[in-house]
C-alpha cells in the first residue's frame, strides 16, 4: 500500500490555475498533490546573441523554490549563489521544453519561464516543466492573437512525471514520503508519444531492465494523462 492510498498507476490530483500571474504573457500555478508550483512566461523581442539574425526564437528557463516550501525553512538563494541542484533543474526545464518548440515558427524572440515553488511535496521538477508549457502556450496564443506568429510553434504539450520502485513495487508520480524511501527514482519527459530525457538512479538498490520497462510504461500512461490536462487548460 502506497502511503497515499493512491493504486501504482495513480497520479496525484492535478489541478492547473490558469491566469495567476496578470501582468506575466502566460501564467499559471499547477498542483499536483501537495506540490505547488507557480509557471510564468515572458516574451521578450529580443534573443540571445548565438540566435541574433537566425530568425529563430529561443526557450530559457529559471527555477527556485520559496524558503517555506519544505518543512524547514531554505535560505533564499541569489542568482550567483545558487545551489548546484537549483542550476541543474533549470537547465532541465530549459532544455525539455526547448524540445517541443518550432523556433522558426516562434520568430526571433525569447519566452523566460519562471517556475517558483511554492510548497514542495515531491515531484517539483516536473510540475515545473508540465506547468511551465501551460504557461508558454498561453502566450504563444497571446502571439498569435495579434498576429505576431503565425502559425503554432508549439505543436504537443511537453509533460513530465516521476516515477519509481517503492517497496519493490513499480509506481506512479511519488510524492515526498515515497521519494525519500524508493529504492530507484526516476523522472521522465515526454512530447506526444516520444521521450525527451529520462533521470534514473538507484537509491539503494538496483533495478532490471523489466522494472525499467514497467516504468516507462508507467511514465507513458501518466504523461499522456498529464496532457490532457494540460490541453484542457489552454484550450
Amino acid at each position: 500500500m502506497r502511503p497515499s492510498g493512491r493504486t501504482p498507476d495513480a497520479l496525484r490530483a492535478v489541478e492547473i490555475e490558469t491566469g495567476f500571474n496578470r501582468h506575466a504573457e502566460g501564467s499559471c500555478l499547477i498542483r499536483m498533490g501537495d506540490t505547488q508550483v507557480i509557471c510564468t512566461a515572458t516574451v521578450e523581442e529580443r534573443v540571445p546573441p548565438f540566435k541574433r539574425n537566425s530568425g529563430q526564437g529561443w526557450v530559457t528557463a529559471e527555477y527556485g523554490m520559496l524558503p517555506r516550501a519544505t518543512n524547514s525553512r531554505m535560505r533564499r538563494e541569489a542568482k550567483d549563489k545558487q545551489s548546484g541542484r537549483t542550476q541543474e533543474i533549470q537547465r532541465l526545464i530549459g532544455r525539455s521544453l526547448r524540445a517541443g518548440v518550432d523556433f522558426h515558427a516562434l520568430g526571433e524572440r525569447q519566452i523566460t519561464i519562471d517556475c517558483d515553488v511554492i510548497q514542495a511535496d515531491g515531484g517539483t521538477r516536473c510540475a515545473s516543466i508540465t506547468g511551465g508549457w501551460v504557461a508558454m502556450k498561453l502566450a504563444v496564443q497571446k502571439l498569435m492573437s495579434v498576429g505576431l506568429v503565425k502559425s503554432d510553434p508549439l505543436a504537443d504539450p511537453v509533460s513530465a512525471v516521476s516515477c519509481g520502485l517503492y517497496a519493490g513495487q513499480p509506481v506512479l508520480d511519488l510524492d515526498y514520503p515515497e521519494d525519500s524511501e524508493a529504492g530507484v527514482d526516476g523522472n521522465f519527459v515526454m512530447v506526444g508519444s516520444k521521450l525527451i530525457e529520462v533521470q534514473m538512479s538507484a537509491e539503494g538498490s538496483t533495478f532490471s531492465r523489466e522494472q525499467m520497462t514497467q516504468l516507462l510504461d508507467l511514465a507513458e500512461a501518466g504523461c499522456a494523462e498529464l496532457a490532457r490536462a494540460q490541453l484542457q487548460a489552454t484550450a
